[in-house]
Formats: structure tokens, C-alpha cells, sequence
């Protein structure tokens, strides 16, 4: 399943080799999971398997892979988890994976497709993420696609040898709609 923008297309993340092999060559880069993995470490190729096996076949989890439309090349994922139908919410994650297509908004867009089949297809109600204080980037982002701030974890994450709080957003889908 595919779902396009002008830059990037979402594809359904695969428990294949190709995306387990491209999304652990990113998760061991330290660059790239300090923004978003609350324990740095290094992950074994099964651990990476593991990890897209549980996104991939999970009843409540839906895992895309972004690719820039020009080239196909998978640069990120971003990813519904969490999905509880019955209240209608799920949890957002995404990882620009490849550092070149850092700040150059793919990753607007493609948070953009995952937010119009949350709120247009999947019919839910609220999504909401996790993200570190320190990572202000992705905190403007998520302000400006609507999120709200809901509440921090005070000092939670130790990182660069300082404390950082785990800010909780959230985005409604009738806010969602009136930001569009």
C-alpha cells in the first residue's frame, strides 16, 4: 500500500530483509537515535528483526516506510503504534533514518500523510507522540501540524550527561482539521 505526497511515499514497512537491514543500519547510528531512543546502545540484527516483527504484525500497529518519490531510496519510517480502536487514539513515532534528508521537510510530509490516514481513514480521534525536551526541531514540527503540549516527564531521559524531561503531545482531529 502506498500512500503519495510531492516528495515522499509511505509503503508498508516489511519484516524483509531490505527494510530490516536499512532500518538497523540506522538504528545503530547514534546521530540518528539520540533524538528519539530512550536507551542508546547497540542492537543485534535479531533485535532489529524483533523490533520490525512486532511493528509489521501487530493488530494495532501500522509501519510505513518513507521513500523519496524521485529516487525510491528509503530515507525514514514513521509508524501508528499502540492504535486503541475502541477509544480511538494511537501513539506516532517517526525516524528520518538517513541524515541527508535531515531538515528539508520530509518529514513534515510524511508525518502529514500519517496523520491524513489517521484522522481520514482510521477514523481516530487523537494521536499523540513522545518527544525528548531537547529536540526542538521536531518539537517546532509537531507545533505546527497542530500538537499540543500535554504534559512532560520531568528528568527522565539522561543524555549528554545533563537531564532532559519526555514531553507528551497531542493533536486532536478536529484541531488537525482546522490546521490544515
Amino acid at each position: 500500500m502506498f500512500f503519495n505526497g510531492e516528495i515522499i511515499r509511505l509503503r508498508k514497512m516489511s519484516s524483509e530483509d531490505d527494510d530490516v537491514s536499512t532500518y538497523h543500519k540506522w538504528r545503530n547510528d547514534i546521530e540518528v537515535m539520540q533524538f528519539t531512543n530512550p536507551s542508546l546502545d547497540v542492537f543485534t540484527y535479531a533485535d532489529t528483526e524483533n523490533f520490525v516483527k512486532n511493528i509489521t504484525e501487530s493488530h494495532n500497529s501500522k509501519g510505513y516506510m518513507i521513500e523519496e518519490v524521485k529516487t525510491d531510496k528509503p530515507i525514514g519510517l514513521t509508524s501508528l503504534i499502540n492504535i486503541d480502536f475502541g477509544n480511538r487514539n494511537a501513539e506516532c513515532i517517526i525516524d528520518i533514518g538517513d541524515k541527508d534528508y535531515w531538515n528539508k521537510g520530509f518529514g513534515r510530509e510524511a508525518l502529514s500523510l500519517l496523520l491524513d490516514f489517521a484522522f481520514n481513514e482510521l477514523n481516530l480521534h487523537k494521536v499523540y507522540l513522545r518527544v525528548f525536551s531537547f529536540n526542538e526541531r521536531a518539537i517546532r514540527l509537531y507545533q505546527k501540524l497542530g500538537f499540543h503540549e500535554e504534559g512532560k516527564l520531568k528528568e527522565q531521559l539522561y543524555r549528554h550527561g545533563a537531564w532532559h524531561d519526555v514531553v507528551f503531545m497531542g493533536l486532536l482531529k478536529r484541531n488537525y482539521k482546522a490546521n490544515k
